[in-house]
């Protein structure tokens, strides 16, 4: 044995036993046995000052890059726990040698793209301490190929970033995800990904082409050497999983030169009986599927409430007042409502930006205009309208708290045509709208925290007669852990996971699981809710 060789060796056993007393390892201990794995396993250099980050050697650094896309404040107060040190790889071979380590060393890790993750959970681990954070926030090269109709986008890349560099090189091309410009395309896409196309050309996850993937064995793979199972099921699946996801190649969409955009505001007062609102209801799934018309819920702080109509077109202006005047004239939408504007000017427009902005806004996610908040979302699928004296309810509800925050979309189109095995995201055919709740607020305390708490918790328990059911179907990128959440007893896993994994993904979750057991049989690549792999007496029998 070399002399490396056993140094490593000498510091794994080290490492070993000291997890086995009372006395806790220093994170430095740990990012020093981190470090001399990855030289071990990588022949490309990484410069330490840049890439790794721990309290104890530089703590204002390692605090700017732990809160720097960490987009949920709830996870970042003193008392969350803290990963041990932050690993900000800049190679890809990089990525593979932190999971080949993580293994060996026995560390439990988590994987943050953008950092949007609802309860963290890409940056904060509540079921294993210590752990460490694998940031991925400088591999996020872009190639857009307009020839080809696609684009390779690494997972470090945020959707603003996607969109600008698709607008670069053309102005009728764009791609199907989310509006939000500082969400990382790492872990959008792994949970399906929903923008204002879908109902044209369904979901971000829809439109991919192909993948790379640092599996359980630090083994880099594309689409070929992965497999269709596995390429399936990091599809909608949710991140965190199945592997670290490196890159994803995906298929650029044809938009036109002009598409239109209307926001018209609506109070309780003009629509008393919600008449508007019931016939949106009957109708937004219905209509032509170049457009995507979605219902905002805004409370002010006089505790009134109104309804924003935001609709945007893939077309002229004139092609969509013919649509309004005979769907929905209920609207009262007049010539100046409407709005003329390019794709990217549209993907300004929905990210919270003017439309006249600069582009390069999208590059910056300090220029976000949606600011870091303390926040609890959660979500609902409906198949049915939600009848007169349910949405009165619902109203009563939404005005009791000054911070509550509700939208609801339109799916039918292409998304009612997708059969719902095509991904591991199911909510297709049968599914009229998805709904979104959170409450939101700028600052926190434990009585603030408790109260919003409650609200949301009540909100989501009145609407249980109006949404789907049997299961209650949840949208899994609003990761919510009030449904479930895994423990470091895997055994349980599996028949908890039954129930949170048929809200996100109905019968799709036994096709994960069986995936899941078969590419991660160890189950290293885990979280509060992620897709558990079978216990070994389960396996023979399901297989």
């Amino acid at each position: 044995m070399g002399k490396s060789k056993a140094l490593y060796a000498f510091s794994f056993l080290a490492l070993y036993f000291s997890f086995c007393t009372i006395t806790p390892t220093s994170s430095t201990s740990l990012q020093d046995d981190f470090i001399h794995c990855l030289h071990e396993n990588t022949n490309v250099d990484f410069p330490l000052l840049e890439t790794f980050f721990s309290p104890e050697r530089n703590v204002s650094d390692y605090k700017e890059v732990l809160e720097s896309t960490a987009h949920n404040l709830r996870y970042v107060t003193e008392s969350m726990p803290k990963p041990g040190f932050i690993f900000k790889p800049v190679h890809e071979s990089h990525v593979q040698a932190s999971v080949i380590c993580s293994n060996q060393l026995g560390f439990h890790h988590r994987v943050r793209s953008g950092g949007h993750d609802y309860e963290g959970l890409s940056f904060v681990s509540l079921m294993e301490t210590p752990f460490i954070l694998i940031d991925l926030s400088k591999l996020r090269q872009i190639n857009v190929d307009i020839e080809d109709n696609s684009a390779w986008v690494q997972s470090g890349a945020t959707i603003g970033e996607l969109y600008y560099r698709i607008a670069e090189k053309s102005k009728i091309h764009g791609f199907p995800a989310g509006l939000c410009s500082t969400v990382g395309i790492g872990g959008h896409i792994t949970g399906g990904g929903d923008g204002t196309l879908l109902r044209k050309y369904g979901l971000a996850a829809d439109n991919v082409l192909d993948a790379v993937i640092v599996n359980a064995d630090g083994k880099l793979l594309n689409r070929a050497a992965m497999g269709e199972d596995l390429f399936w099921a990091i599809r909608g699946g949710g991140g965190g999983t199945f592997g670290v996801i490196l890159a994803w190649k995906v298929k650029l969409v044809p938009v036109p030169e002009t598409l239109t955009m209307f926001t018209v505001t609506k109070t309780l007062e003009q629509d008393p009986e919600t008449k508007i609102l019931s016939k949106w209801q009957r109708i937004a799934d219905k209509l032509v599927e170049e457009l995507f018309l979605r219902v905002m819920f805004r409370v002010a702080g006089d505790k009134t409430l109104t309804l924003e109509y935001k609709g945007q077109f893939l077309g002229e202006k004139g092609t969509l007042m013919e649509v309004m005047k005979k769907y929905f004239p209920e609207l009262g939408l007049t010539q100046e409502d409407y709005i003329e504007v390019s794709w990217i000017e549209s993907v300004l427009a929905n990210a919270g930006f003017p439309t006249d902005s600069p582009l390069e806004v999208l590059l910056d996610p300090k220029l976000s205009p949606y600011v870091k908040v303390y926040f609890k979302g959660k979500s609902d699928f409906a198949t049915e309208p939600i009848p007169p004296f349910g949405l009165k309810g619902m109203f009563k509800k939404l005005v009791e708290e000054n911070t509550s925050s509700m939208f609801m979309i339109p799916y039918g189109g292409i998304m009612a045509k997708i059969p719902e095995s095509e991904t591991p995201f199911a909510h297709r055919k049968g599914t009229i709208l998805k709904i979104h709740y959170a409450t939101i607020s700028t600052s926190e305390d434990g009585i603030s925290l408790n109260k919003r708490t409650k609200w949301i918790r009540e909100m989501y328990s009145y609407m249980t007669p109006y949404v789907s059911s049997n299961p209650r179907l949840a949208y899994v990128n609003y990761r919510d852990l009030d449904l479930g959440a895994n423990t470091k007893d895997s055994k349980a896993n599996f028949i908890k996971a039954q129930t949170w994994g048929a809200q996100y993904f109905k019968n799709n979750f036994n096709r994960l699981v069986k995936i899941k057991t078969k590419v991660d049989p160890e189950n290293f690549f885990r979280h509060e809710q992620s897709i558990p792999s079978l216990p070994f007496s389960k396996r023979l029998s399901s297989w």
